[in-house]
C-alpha cells in the first residue's frame, strides 16, 4: 500500500523493519511462537529417537506379530475349523487339536470362577504387560528384548481372549500316550513360556560370566 505524502498508515510495519525485529527478538531471549513450536518439535523427536531405538522398535513389532498371529490361529480354530464343535482333531500320534476353554491365566493357573476374578484376571494381567513394556524401554541390547516381546505379544493375546469371551481359547495338545507334559495350550502360552526360558538362561549366564575378583589383588588389599 502506498503512502501519503510520505506518511505510512498506522499499524503497518515494513518488511526492512520486520526481519530485524524477529532477530533482535530471539536474540533477546524471548522466543516467537514459531520458534517455540519448532524447538517443542525437535525436542520431542530426540526424546523419540532415544526411547525408541531400532532394537526396541524391532521388539515392538515382534510382540505386536506374535498377538496377530495368536490371534489369528484362534480365529482359525472357532471358525473354519469349528474346533469348538468338533472338540477333537486327531494330526499326529503325539499331537492333537483339541478345545479348551482357559479361565485362569496361562498354562490353566488361577482359574476365575466368577466376573469379578475374570476382570480381577484382565486387570492383574493388562499391568503385567504394562511392566513388561516399560522393561523392553529400559533394555538397550536386542537379545535383551526380543524375549521380553515374546512375552508381552503372548500376554495381549490371552488378555483379547479374556476380554472377548471371558477365558482363553487353548487348542495344542501335545501328549506323549497318556502322558501330557504341558496342559492343552496355545500360541500365546507358548510365546510366553520361550521368552521367560530365554530371560531366565540369559540372567544365569551374566551371572556365570561376571568377573571374579583376583585372589592377586584381593591379597594386596591392605589390612585394617
Amino acid at each position: 500500500m502506498a503512502s501519503v505524502g510520505g506518511a505510512r498508515p498506522c499499524g503497518f510495519v515494513t518488511t526492512e523493519e520486520f526481519g530485524p525485529a524477529v532477530v533482535a527478538t530471539t536474540l533477546s531471549g524471548h522466543s516467537t511462537p514459531l520458534w517455540t513450536s519448532a524447538r517443542l518439535a525437535v525436542k520431542r523427536w530426540r526424546v523419540f529417537k532415544t526411547t525408541f531405538t531400532r532394537p526396541r522398535l524391532i521388539g515392538l513389532a515382534l510382540a505386536a506379530a506374535v498377538l496377530a498371529l495368536d490371534q489369528w490361529i484362534k480365529q482359525l480354530m472357532i471358525g473354519p475349523l469349528a474346533l469348538r464343535e468338533r472338540q477333537m482333531i486327531d494330526l499326529m500320534s503325539f499331537f492333537d487339536l483339541r478345545w479348551a476353554e482357559n479361565y485362569g491365566i496361562s498354562l490353566g493357573l488361577f482359574t476365575a470362577q466368577s466376573m469379578e476374578m475374570r476382570w480381577l484376571l484382565v486387570a492383574v494381567t493388562s499391568g503385567i504387560a504394562l511392566i513388561v513394556v516399560a522393561w523392553m524401554l529400559r533394555e538397550k541390547l536386542l537379545g535383551d528384548i526380543i524375549p521380553l516381546a515374546l512375552v508381552l505379544g503372548g500376554a495381549l493375546g490371552n488378555i483379547r481372549d479374556r476380554v472377548r469371551f471371558g477365558y482363553v481359547v487353548d487348542y495344542a495338545d501335545l501328549h506323549f500316550g497318556e502322558w501330557r507334559p504341558f496342559l492343552i495350550f496355545n500360541l500365546a502360552d507358548a510365546a510366553i513360556t520361550i521368552g521367560v526360558v530365554i530371560i531366565l538362561a540369559r540372567s544365569f549366564l551374566s551371572h556365570e560370566k561376571s568377573p571374579k575378583p583376583d585372589s592377586n589383588d584381593a591379597a594386596a588389599l591392605p589390612e585394617n
